[in-house]
């Protein structure tokens, strides 16, 4: 039998392609993907990351949408890609002692502590961000023909995307380290990840108009944003950090 294959439209026959390696069957990413990539993807580097990282700000949501549909080879492996950007980001941040928060004087939350946990936690948070952006996107999107756990990649490469940002620019955040200036450049960069989730999704979602593409990128974030807040403030609130 013969089989066309998703990541080179090569025609051949059995269980590999013949031309660039890919299985001939792919399998559709659900709960059951995840886990084998935590399992088995975490713990194997590949030389995909260059590809992704070029793929991810040249063309986002075509090569993302792309991945979902099968063509996977020549990609690192999405939850990989967070983990070691994150990790980097995170070494950083604390090996520099990075505070961003040099002028704040609240007595409801110690923000030296606070920024200390940050940075020692990073690549986690990173990673336990993402569900709560899935959550808007699901929601705003859930008519698109994705399910919860395709849209968890997507936002798993989104955060890729903004991390590598990150790591970029480290050199200004370094420069303006303890300054009033810092936090100014750190909505600076927020500015910019908001930039690449509108992009991403615009492409994506091509068989939605851009402009609609665009409102609902902004409905999926304010959901993201009342999301993480709730969430913050109960955790403060039950570790004690937040003042009654």
């Amino acid at each position: 039998m013969e089989i066309i294959c998703k990541n080179c439209h090569h025609v051949f026959t059995g269980h590999y392609c013949s031309n660039c390696g890919q299985p001939s069957a792919t399998h559709k990413i659900n709960a059951h993907f995840l886990w084998h990539d935590i399992q088995h993807g975490l713990l194997h580097f590949d030389k995909g990351i260059t590809y992704s990282l070029k793929q991810l700000f040249t063309r986002p949501g075509h090569s993302i949408r792309e991945f979902i549909e099968g063509k996977r080879v020549r990609h690192f492996k999405p939850l990989s890609l967070v983990v070691v950007l994150a990790t980097l980001y995170g070494v950083l941040y604390h090996y520099f002692n990075i505070n961003t928060f040099p002028l704040r004087t609240e007595k409801t939350l110690d923000y030296n502590e606070f920024n200390e946990w940050m940075a020692t936690h990073f690549s986690w948070v990173t990673i336990a961000t993402i569900p709560i952006y899935t959550i808007g996107t699901y929601v705003v999107f859930r008519k698109q023909g994705y399910n919860f756990f395709e849209y968890f990649v997507l936002n798993t490469f989104k955060a890729s995307q903004r991390l590598f940002v990150q790591i970029l620019t480290f050199p200004i955040l370094f420069y303006l380290n303890g300054s009033a200036e810092i936090q100014k450049f750190s909505a600076f960069t927020y500015a910019i990840g908001l930039i690449l989730i509108f992009w991403t999704n615009i492409q994506f979602f091509n068989k939605i108009s851009k402009t609609k593409a665009f409102f609902m990128s902004i409905l999926s974030h304010l959901i993201f944003l009342i999301c993480f807040l709730i969430i913050t403030a109960i955790i403060l609130a039950i570790t004690g950090k937040l003042s009654s």
